[in-house]
């Protein structure tokens, strides 16, 4: 049995968005964004939406690479005003049905708080900003800050032309997206000083906007781009944002994990997975002694296990996934004083298991959509968390990792059990005083099972209440477990 104490001292406080989902056009490579919209009636799939809002994110980001080469405009006003445009990053054409004004709505009607990318001289990719003669893709400092004008100027008249009385009030901007990761883009000087033009420009139109910076060196290890970007831009950057997607474990995992390969031995998979969390650790390390100096707060705003198989990989849809996605949960809660915008997964799509939320196809009135293990969690763990970090004593660490919070009346313990095949006793106190009850929701399944469209309630958490203060935590699980103060 491990004694498990929960100190009530409150540590700092935790931001509310941890558990952001990420939502990029991605046409030809997954049929996201299209997939989501309803073109005959002009809303967002009804089966989508429901699934979302049992997710119930906290932010969503519209973005990513595809914001290199995206003129908002284009995707704004009337129908037949929208013009499409090729997705030079993952090939095929979007139609930009969904723009600005469907993106809003969509958050709004999820609860959900909008972080949106900009165009950012097309972080340097010459490529995407002039793919063609006669093509321009550059985005300007000039075409951001009209953006947030059209976004938050209560009397501006483009918003209002197309009908759009009240502003949207977007509050979160990102400039700069993965400008590291290509040799042909900016280099750390170059982007950090666009950054900080882009910043002045943007905050010029709307003082109290929040933007975060690309401050990840990832491809250009040792270039300090975060370190240049505070340098740079100053207090008119207020979150420096990276990405991480697990591309640091030994190269000999990869064969364990390619094609089909974990099935052949479970046990060595699920070894391997539970180290996880030390890379994101150490990378998360990096990054804060990089912006400690400036008083910055992190941001990771795409992260997930980029296995073989080019985020298709079906492992991605086992229950072994969803403790190892658990346990970098943890990690990520643990560094909650730093780190203020956080995902482990990407949005929804009809194809990559990378998804949060995998889409049917065809979409049709009997459609339903249904959650991966990576989303199960996320929707645990938010759906119950308070506002303050706590410590605990007792956590071997290696099988068994906790993360606490409180809110003043409950203490929440995010508990994952990484014995494959061990139960764990937990005697959980409070202040060294022992819990009368636990209110527990839990997940425990078998390692190797998977969801697919025909078993979509497979991870669906069970809830139960433990009179005293010891829980049997069965092997391979996952909990959150409350106890009132």
């Amino acid at each position: 049995m491990k004694k498990i104490n929960v100190s009530t001292q409150k540590k700092h406080t935790i931001s509310p968005y941890l558990y952001m989902q990420f939502m990029e056009p991605l046409s030809n490579a997954d049929s996201s964004v299209d997939a989501g919209w309803d073109y005959i009636k002009d809303r967002w799939q009804p089966c989508l939406m429901d699934i979302v809002k049992e997710l119930s994110p906290t932010m969503v980001r519209f973005g990513g690479c595809f914001a290199s080469y995206y003129h908002w405009k284009e995707a704004v006003g009337s129908r037949e005003s929208r013009i499409p445009l090729y997705n030079q990053s993952w090939d095929g054409m979007f139609s930009n049905q969904v723009g600005t004004h469907e993106f809003m709505e969509f958050c709004r009607e999820v609860g959900a708080e909008a972080l949106m990318c900009v165009n950012t001289e097309s972080d340097g990719r010459m490529h995407w900003a002039y793919p063609k003669a006669g093509q321009d893709r550059f985005g300007t400092a000039e075409e951001a800050a009209e953006w947030v004008a059209y976004c938050n100027d209560p009397d501006n008249a483009l918003r209002l032309s197309h009908g759009v009385k009240n502003p949207y009030n977007l509050r979160y901007w990102q400039i700069g997206n993965e400008t590291s990761y290509d040799q042909r883009g900016y280099n750390a000087e170059k982007s950090a000083e666009v950054t900080a033009k882009f910043a002045k420009a943007m905050r010029a139109v709307d003082p109290s906007i929040k933007l975060l910076g690309w401050g990840d060196d990832f491809r250009r290890f040792g270039e300090k781009w975060a370190t240049k970007l505070c340098e740079a831009a100053g207090d008119d950057i207020d979150i420096v944002a990276y990405h991480y997607h697990y591309e640091t474990f030994p190269s000999e995992w990869k064969e364990l994990m390619k094609d089909n390969e974990y099935r052949k031995n479970p046990e060595q998979t699920w070894d391997l997975l539970m180290k996880m969390p030390q890379y994101l650790q150490t990378r998360i390390d990096q990054m804060r002694e990089e912006v400690a100096p400036y008083g910055k707060k992190l941001a990771m705003t795409e992260s997930h296990f980029n296995l073989p198989g080019r985020n298709r990989n079906e492992m991605l849809s086992s229950w072994t996934m969803g403790v190892a996605y658990a346990r970098t949960l943890n990690t990520v809660e643990h560094n909650a004083d730093i780190i203020d915008i956080a995902t482990s997964a990407d949005f929804f799509g009809t194809r990559w298991q990378v998804n949060a939320v995998i889409l049917p196809t065809p979409v049709n009135a009997n459609s339903r959509a249904y959650l991966q293990p990576v989303a199960e969690v996320m929707k645990l763990f938010r759906h119950h968390i308070g506002k303050y970090a706590l410590d605990a004593t007792g956590m071997d660490k290696e099988n068994l990792t906790a993360s606490l919070s409180e809110d003043g009346k409950t203490a929440y313990l995010h508990v994952v059990n990484s014995g494959m095949n061990s139960e764990n006793v937990l005697d959980i106190n409070i202040n060294g005083v022992p819990a009368k009850s636990l209110n527990i929701t839990e997940i425990a399944k078998n390692p190797t099972d998977e969801i697919m469209q025909t078993c979509p309630d497979i991870f669906k958490p069970e809830e139960k209440v433990v009179e005293g203060s010891v829980y049997k935590m069965p092997p391979a699980s996952v909990a959150a477990i409350e106890v009132t103060l």
